[in-house]
């Protein structure tokens, strides 16, 4: 009977939750409701911020100078106009806001006899609300608004009902304006040639701009949930030109767009036909033993995957890959981020069901989760600057990327939810079997230099660590400032506009161990990646073409794949 009932609940909760939004703050509610005591003393914390709120609104009102009770947080720029604080009326509007939403978020965070992850997950489903009614969203409560729509005489108003518009035709709150670039016209213009082409990828190769170049060539693995021109965007930022200039021999996966016919490609067929061929291809076309291979982010964990499964998949005198590289990339997922709050049974139950029906995973879904999860900057900036204020988007090559998204096939992305972010099992020893091989993060022997961002909210630095106490073998562990995109595209600039701290890692090593002894530089950290790189990449030899005899050009880069919608 009590078998049942729970089935009964889990079913509905299925049907009515299936993303888990209202569980955990339920679950949370409860939790304070069995614990008077606990709940009273933060009933009295409130109380008394709640008084000193009182005092400084009495005191703006007879135009007595009072400093603010509570402030918003460092990073948030919401009420960062000096109305916000010079007007008592909304400078009470702000304080009011402020103190229960930090209180709420406080309580839930703080929430007794309910697990870490439970207090997350309810911490993130109220905060989005929370985000959602601050003032500054609406129009007659957004006193900077209202003063531009006076000074327009109401144009900014007309400005932001077209842009509202767009937006709606578009079906997405637009970062920048998609017409502002165009891919192999001013984004992706580094000039190479597709060299090889199967179902899954295409191999671009690209021509040099050095009259020599190291004998063995860098192989690049990216994410196939996005573009690959993340790394090769304006001229300026674009990583591969700069390892071009460098003397390096360049290949990169520009992988194909899914539809429905794809969806059951597997992860096996990604590691064979992707990470493999590219590596096979770069090796043939150079007439070498041994590539450099470089993943980022998720492409980053199929390169883990390959290394494990390389290594004993051939010989060791065999082995095509000489050392690794990866950019923000995790192997143990046991707290992957914000994206945790998406990753339990039933929200992977019901976004496999939504997949199985397609055939694939829209981009435009993967997109609007990531957004959410940081939903001040990146959704609702964008209403407040475009519908509000009548701004048009600025052009931002990064964001533009950002928007320009891909499909995953069902089966993949099925088996790369349950395997890896919810069991966790890349980690544990032979508990995955991919194409023939079990793998085991151990018997990667190979030199490694690991990157990750400081703020990164999507891989976490303390969490992507932690590939350095599963593989074995010399490591290099480089923090750079920002996140998980302009922590890895970040070009050397004079005068520097960001720090990295850097040192080699063992496997015995905790975060902190490792930043007690990293050494910080300003500057970029793809200095310290030749320094480590180029020394191993073998002799200088005449520059190859981008094509060859035995591997001609099928297309000019970027390619057919990455202009697929």
């Amino acid at each position: 009977m009590v078998r049942n009932f729970h089935r009964l609940r889990e079913s509905v909760a299925d049907a009515i939750d299936p993303l888990g939004m209202s569980a955990p703050i339920v679950h949370a509610q409860l939790a304070w409701l069995a614990h008077p005591q606990e709940l009273a003393e933060r009933a009295v914390r409130l109380s008394n911020d709640l008084w000193r709120l009182q005092w400084h609104t009495l005191d703006r009102m007879l135009g007595v100078p009072s400093q603010d009770p509570i402030a918003p947080n460092a990073d948030d720029a919401r009420f960062a106009d000096p109305v916000w604080t010079e007007s008592p009326t909304w400078d009470l509007i702000k304080e009011w806001y402020l103190a229960f939403t930090h209180h709420t978020q406080d309580m839930l965070y703080d929430t007794p006899a309910l697990s870490s992850k439970e207090r997350r997950r309810a911490a993130f489903w109220w905060r989005k609300w929370l985000n959602a009614v601050a003032p500054t969203n609406y129009l007659l409560t957004n006193p900077v608004a209202m003063r531009k729509a006076i000074e327009t005489r109401g144009d900014s108003l007309v400005r932001g009902f077209r842009n509202f518009l767009d937006d709606l035709q578009a079906g997405n709150v637009r970062m920048t304006d998609p017409e502002d670039f165009k891919v192999g016209e001013n984004l992706a213009t580094t000039p190479g040639a597709v060299v090889f082409r199967n179902r899954l990828l295409e191999v671009i190769h690209y021509a040099p701009t050095q009259p020599r170049v190291h004998a063995e060539p860098v192989v690049i693995v990216t994410p196939w949930i996005n573009k690959f021109y993340v790394l090769d965007l304006v001229p300026k930022k674009s990583m591969i030109r700069f390892l071009l200039d460098q003397g390096l021999d360049v290949f990169i996966t520009s992988w194909k767009n899914p539809d429905a016919s794809m969806r059951d490609v597997g992860f096996d067929d990604y590691l064979l036909d992707g990470v493999d061929t590219i590596v096979r291809v770069a090796r043939e076309f150079a007439g070498v033993e041994r590539v450099h291979a470089v993943g980022y982010c998720i492409g980053g964990t199929a390169l883990a995957m390959y290394m494990a499964w390389a290594n004993r998949h051939y010989a060791p005198d065999a082995m095509p890959v000489a050392d690794w590289t990866l950019f923000t990339t995790l192997v143990d997922f046991h707290k992957p981020g914000d994206i945790e709050v998406f990753i339990d049974e039933s929200s992977i139950d019901y976004l496999c069901d939504r997949m199985a029906r397609k055939g694939y995973l829209d981009g435009g879904e993967m997109a609007a989760s990531f957004r959410l999860l940081r939903s001040n900057s990146l959704i609702w900036h964008y209403v407040v600057q475009g519908w509000l204020y009548g701004d048009s988007p600025p052009p931002f090559d990064v964001l533009y990327w950002n928007m320009d998204t891909t499909r995953m096939p069902y089966a993949m992305h099925a088996w790369y939810l349950r395997e890896l972010y919810l069991h966790n099992r890349l980690i544990q020893t032979n508990a995955l079997q991919v194409a023939g091989e079990t793998l085991d993060l151990s018997v990667i022997r190979q030199p490694l230099y690991a990157v990750s961002a400081e703020d990164d909210h999507i891989a976490p630095w303390r969490q992507t660590f932690a590939v350095n106490n599963h593989v074995v073998g010399n490591k290099r562990f480089v923090l750079s400032s920002s996140g998980h995109i302009l922590g890895i595209v970040n070009p050397v600039v004079h005068p520097p506009k960001r720090r990295y701290w850097a040192a080699d890692a063992q496997r015995s090593d905790t975060t902190d161990s490792w930043r007690r002894r990293a050494e910080e530089h300003a500057g970029s950290w793809w200095e310290d990646w030749m320094r480590w790189l180029k020394p191993r990449a073998g002799d200088e030899v005449e520059a190859r073409p981008a094509a060859s005899k035995r591997f001609p050009a099928l297309c000019a880069a970027p390619g057919s794949y990455v202009l697929e919608k």
